[in-house]
């Protein structure tokens, strides 16, 4: 079980906000599981943790974890600190980011009676680069999250991290603070949904229609292309009720983070028709106008919830002008929404027959 410290002083303490209520309902009006305490709140966690770049990217594996503690602060003046395993994740930035996206397991006796009761296992995003654009990429990306959970209650949830990371090198110690987040295991969204995982290839038309239309339109949305909803490529595929969901995660190549290390996209080999990943390609497929007009109303009906969602989250940006190329970004989007002519040439008629 978790330890507790007091006055050790986690910098940053956050205003904590209205939380969201225990429990929810999907589309069909069927009550949801709980969400965890983790994940009930938008309140910034600060968090601290200590290990070495180099040992997490050589010495772990899918298998293999090294152990660490992990610190956050509770409230004002109390520090929890509680151990926990991590390995580093993703093959492309493990080879060329210099923070590797982190992999993470928790004890259940040590997650008993602290903020983490519940997650045995989590994702944390992590800037890649050193670079002055690192910290409003991870907050790019996080939008992505939290623009998809207005559209789809079927929605990995996220908690964004004030994270101090102590990076060991040899006897030296080096600072890094800096913007992350968690992201939810797919066991949290099986127990909320009552569904179970599918490992099976599943081809997007067999997936349940509307849900498939949201999440093409949520990608080209965000002009993500690094993404295969047949072959589970930065894709869960979620079964309901008898109805297989698919539900997006990792977005960090999309054209709205515009990351100094993004390529556009190949598929079987072949690069997409697209000079630069800021450009948009619908890869969804053909389905029925009234199903796609359908879809193209719930986003349009959403525009400014989500258009709110990005403003509420000016504050985290270090830079102005990065903030308000995003907003620009998807503003354009509904532009194409908004214009029957764009919507018909650019989304219509693109989609994929095979």
């Amino acid at each position: 079980m978790g330890k507790i410290q007091t006055k050790l002083g986690l910098s940053t303490i956050c205003v904590i906000l209205t939380t969201f209520c225990f429990g929810q309902k999907d589309d069909t009006g069927k009550k949801l599981g709980k969400v965890s305490k983790l994940f009930r709140t938008e309140t910034v966690l600060p968090v601290q943790m200590s290990y070495s770049n180099r040992d997490l990217k050589k010495l772990t594996n899918d298998s293999t974890y090294i152990n660490i503690d992990l610190s956050y602060l509770e409230d004002t003046d109390t520090i929890r600190v509680m151990p926990i395993r991590v390995r580093a994740r993703g093959n492309f930035r493990r080879k060329n980011c210099y923070f590797s996206p982190v992999k993470v397991r928790i004890k259940k006796d040590d997650a008993k009676g602290t903020l983490f009761k519940g997650n045995k296992k989590l994702k944390l995003v992590l800037p890649c680069l050193k670079e002055n654009s690192a910290n409003d990429n991870v907050i790019q990306e996080l939008l992505a999250y939290k623009l998809y959970e207005t559209i789809s209650p079927y929605h990995f949830r996220t908690r964004l991290l004030d994270l101090t990371l102590n990076e060991i090198k040899g006897k030296k110690i080096h600072e890094h603070k800096i913007k992350a987040f968690f992201i939810e295991d797919i066991d949290e969204l099986e127990d909320r949904f009552g569904g179970k995982e599918l490992k099976r290839n599943v081809h997007p038309l067999q997936q349940d229609s509307i849900i498939s239309v949201r999440n093409a339109f949520f990608q080209y949305m965000i002009g993500n292309t690094d993404f295969s909803t047949g072959y589970q490529h930065n894709q869960k595929i979620l079964f309901v009720d008898g109805f297989s969901i698919p539900i997006p995660y990792d977005f960090d190549m999309s054209g709205l983070c515009n990351t100094s290390y993004s390529v556009v996209s190949q598929i079987d080999g072949l690069v997409l028709p697209l000079e630069k990943v800021t450009d948009r390609l619908y890869r969804g497929f053909e389905r029925s106008e009234s199903t796609m007009q359908a879809v193209r109303g719930e986003f349009l009906d959403n525009k400014s919830k989500m258009m709110a969602i990005l403003e509420d989250h000016r504050r985290f940006f270090e830079s102005p002008k990065v903030f308000e190329i995003s907003k620009k970004y998807i503003l354009d989007f509904f532009d194409i929404l908004e214009s029957p002519a764009k919507f018909k040439s650019e989304i219509l008629i693109r989609a994929r027959t095979k």
